[in-house]
């Protein structure tokens, strides 16, 4: 939360005041200096809309970028994944790979049983494929249309268009998520 908060000071410095961003992100003042301070835990909605507020993707306030230049290749050990929570929904994910400054992101995510996050849905740039590594199933909406994913299924889409999960089983979901161009 630190680090989140030392971003996001970053990113309204020169810029905003925290009232003028508490403005344009729909959120209080209060929740931005108690985020800045690294004591907020603010949910993905609410982190999502102090981003665009600000013009900058979510992953730029929850991880470190480096400087932006890319190796020739770039191992991620499993020790080392940088893992996003936000709020208290249980969805946690590891990024897997080492930044999301290049052209692709890969995210392992664990849906907890009974996630849904269908009152504030996904939608962002790109396309998205997600496959259901472990778990009994994982429902995908996209666009108002239900997919029911088994372990094995994979399903691939427009992310642009309004998508949510929803795990209805009693057991975690893991799945893995690959968006071009990152979005996170």
């Amino acid at each position: 939360m630190a680090d989140l908060g030392h971003r996001l000071r970053e990113a309204r410095t020169g810029r905003f005041t925290v009232k003028e961003l508490a403005a344009a992100a729909g959120v209080s003042a209060g929740l931005i200096s108690e985020v800045e301070r690294g004591q907020g835990n603010p949910s993905f909605r609410t982190l999502y809309r102090i981003s665009q507020a600000l013009g900058v993707k979510v992953g730029d306030l929850l991880v470190d970028n480096g400087d932006g230049r890319q190796a020739a290749a770039h191992m991620v050990r499993r020790d080392q994944r940088k893992l996003l929570q936000l709020g208290d929904n249980g969805l946690a994910w590891q990024l897997l790979t080492p930044n999301l400054q290049g052209r692709l992101e890969v995210l392992k995510t664990a849906v907890p049983p009974g996630f849904t996050n269908e009152e504030a849905p996904f939608q962002h740039e790109g396309e998205e494929c997600v496959y259901l590594l472990s778990g009994e199933a994982l429902q995908i909406t996209v666009s108002g249309e239900l997919f029911t994913l088994k372990e094995g299924d994979a399903i691939t889409y427009d992310s642009a268009k309004t998508h949510w999960y929803h795990n209805p089983t009693d057991t975690n979901a893991v799945v893995l998520g690959v968006v071009t161009p990152p979005s996170f």
